[in-house]
């Protein structure tokens, strides 16, 4: 090879490595379907059967009499059977392969060579499940896609935020339409209040009320205030913004009996009400008391004002996304009776076993296992409830707190005002006054 062949491959190769570079940073996905789906493709194609045979994923129909050991005696020896598989189909993180069972086969050997059919194709991770009776499907993703939580994607919703990314490459969106009330637990730099950000920001164009209960002063959810239709920073607010809340229910409660409604989406446009999705950061906060008479009194009517609110309010339009560091019994028995009410769960990485069992517990208890394995180092990551009543892992997008506060003073024009919370903060301050 002359010396300008060499220097033109060595210039091509260069030319291939920053395209790859270039594609690999600003386009996976297009990268995966020009280059790593026909690889993948091969790759399946051409090991399936070896794997099936380590795998114990094969069978065979022939009768066989007098069998010693690993010796026939009679008949032919055993010719395994390998379940025919589709064609590999490419999905935007990976690739799917469907699998026919052949008469006795279960999916349980499926689950249990996942990670032998990962290593085979050299992917990231094999998830194994059986939509209906006889077929497996094989989902293949080729990377982390919690490492790139923004490359989802999700038509706009009312009532709906776009999150982040699911493991299994699909988005992440909280629907508060299909689960009405949401509990999310986390540590400190877990990522929860960067989840509470990306909610906010995904929420604020959208014709909704939100209420902000924070009460550490209001120093997380103060900065989102004006795109807040109200916002309390102290258990004192909260129990008046709460009895304000159950005060509305009430009324909506007596519209919808008079149209002859069960929920507020069956009433005319015009007569529906707003939408209200009440925040609560740090909900240790409402249940904790000093040991006085009036500080417990209070604690007990903020519970019982969230738990009326979380039976109900869900047909009502009246939605709850609460989130605490730590969320246990020791609280008290209004919090166990609170998260039985509040069906969408995530659970970020968390400092006690107890906060985890009591996010996840009653879900599955994988779930718990999974939730505290996760690392300090895994920023968002955090272990949540699905659509379909199973769980898995997930990572919000990461949302800076001024995005969410640019977002809320963009749409500020947007918070409807709702006139019994006002006068309920009002109230208070009368008193104060006096």
């Amino acid at each position: 090879m002359g010396p300008i062949s060499l220097a033109l491959l060595l210039a091509v190769l260069a030319w291939v490595l920053v395209v790859g570079n270039y594609m690999r940073e600003r386009h996976p996905i297009s990268l995966w379907y020009l280059t790593g789906y026909p690889v993948a493709v091969v790759r399946v194609l051409g090991s399936w059967r070896k794997v099936a045979l380590i795998n114990d994923l094969t069978i065979s129909r022939r009768p066989v009499r007098g069998l010693v050991g690993d010796l026939v005696v009679k008949g032919e020896a055993l010719r395994p059977i390998t379940p025919r598989i589709s064609f590999p189909r490419a999905t935007r993180t990976g690739l799917r392969v469907v699998v026919r069972l052949h008469a006795g086969q279960t999916p349980g050997p499926f689950i249990a060579a996942a990670d032998a059919l990962a290593h085979a194709w050299r992917m990231h991770a094999v998830r194994v499940s059986s939509p209906e009776r006889g077929i497996v499907r094989l989902v293949a993703t080729a990377s982390d896609p919690l490492e790139r939580p923004g490359v989802a994607s999700a038509p706009a919703a009312l009532l709906s935020a776009l999150l982040g990314v699911l493991e299994s490459g699909g988005a992440w969106v909280m629907n508060l339409r299909k689960e009405p009330h949401w509990l999310i637990t986390g540590a400190t730099r877990s990522g929860k209040s960067t989840l509470l950000a990306r909610l906010i920001t995904q929420l604020a164009p959208q014709p909704v009320a939100l209420v902000g209960i924070d009460c550490k002063g209001g120093m997380e959810l103060g900065l989102f205030g004006s795109r807040l239709t109200a916002l309390a920073t102290c258990r004192r607010e909260a129990a008046a913004i709460l009895g304000a809340l159950v005060v509305e229910m009430q009324d909506r409660m007596r519209i919808c009996r008079a149209a002859g409604a069960r929920s507020i989406w069956e009433l005319p446009a015009k007569q529906r009400p707003v939408p209200v999705v009440l925040i609560v950061d740090e909900l240790a906060e409402l249940y904790l008391s000093n040991g006085t008479r009036g500080d417990r009194a209070e604690a007990e009517q903020c519970s019982t004002y969230l738990l009326r609110l979380a039976q109900l309010g869900g047909a009502l339009g009246l939605h709850l996304v609460v989130a605490g560091q730590r969320v246990g019994s020791e609280l008290g028995s209004g919090v166990t009776a609170l998260r039985a009410q509040l069906g969408g769960r995530i659970c970020h990485r968390v400092n006690d076993p107890g906060t985890a069992e009591m996010t996840l517990g009653d879900l599955n208890k994988d779930a718990v296992a999974v939730a505290q394995s996760i690392s300090a180092e895994e920023r968002g990551v955090a272990v949540c409830t699905g659509t379909d009543g199973g769980w898995g892992r997930a990572r919000s997008h990461l949302t800076r707190p001024e995005e969410a506060k640019e977002a809320a003073v963009k749409y500020a024009d947007l918070a409807p005002e709702l006139p019994g919370l006002a006068r309920a903060l009002e109230s208070l301050d009368t008193e104060a006054g006096a």
